[in-house]
């Protein structure tokens, strides 16, 4: 059984997310601890559902290293396999990512390597761009970066706002942050420093949940295709 430490920041959606498809899906794996880095919303619904939660606030500390490894021993008590990053707002330090390296991994809202950091989808309608998704991907030293796992994408539509579009992805990243975890679960995926090795690529969805391949079937895109 896979155990995975989820750090959010906020309401915590891509944490329920994972939750619900666990239990809904019944994915070899359990959400070990959820972290946050100030009260928020996300950390009071994960307590109500009976998962492990801890705040560890960045205030307490008078430095990003010492709050950090603050984090990472609740990581390594927890004993989890993975440390997922749902909304997470903060920049992990490099002593931190090197040791979860290959175990660390984020999702973000745009198709990395375009827009990274904040506002992506009013960036994306500014841009022009044709396309626009979620991205899921190891975590490495540098903001928004580190080898792909998988990509989700869309169409931008004439005249989508930024909420609008924000929405779309949001419905993306629900199916697709819990695929990668299924397909961990289901060894169908494995992680390294060096990246992800999809071992069943052209198969792997059609073993997904159905709700999972009706929401990608048609806009995933894989590490080696980019």
């Amino acid at each position: 059984m896979i155990r995975l430490a989820i750090l959010i920041s906020g309401r915590g959606s891509n944490m329920l997310a994972l939750a619900d498809a666990i239990e809904t899906y019944q994915i070899d794996a359990e959400i070990a601890i959820v972290i946050s880095n100030k009260d928020c919303d996300g950390i009071s619904v994960a307590a109500m559902r009976g998962i492990p939660t801890k705040v560890i606030n960045q205030k307490d500390f008078d430095t990003r290293r010492k709050h950090d490894m603050a984090i990472a021993a609740a990581i390594t008590e927890s004993n989890a396999d993975y440390v997922f990053l749902a909304g997470y707002m903060a920049i992990l330090g490099t002593d931190f990512v090197e040791k979860f390296t290959g175990r660390l991994i984020n999702i973000h809202p745009s198709l990395l390597p375009d827009f990274k950091g904040l506002d992506t989808h009013q960036r994306a309608i500014d841009a022009g761009a044709a396309s626009h998704g979620a991205s899921v991907h190891l975590v490495n030293a540098e903001l928004d970066d580190g080898p792909l796992i998988l990509q989700a994408c869309l169409d931008v539509d004439q005249g989508d706002t930024a909420d609008g579009l924000a929405g779309r992805v949001l419905r993306l990243e629900h199916q697709l942050y819990p695929y990668v975890l299924f397909s961990l679960a289901a060894q169908h995926l494995s992680l390294s420093s060096e990246g992800a090795d999809w071992r069943i690529k052209d198969t792997a969805l059609t073993a997904a949940p159905e709700a999972m391949q009706d929401v990608l079937v048609r806009c995933l895109r894989w590490p080696d295709d980019l």
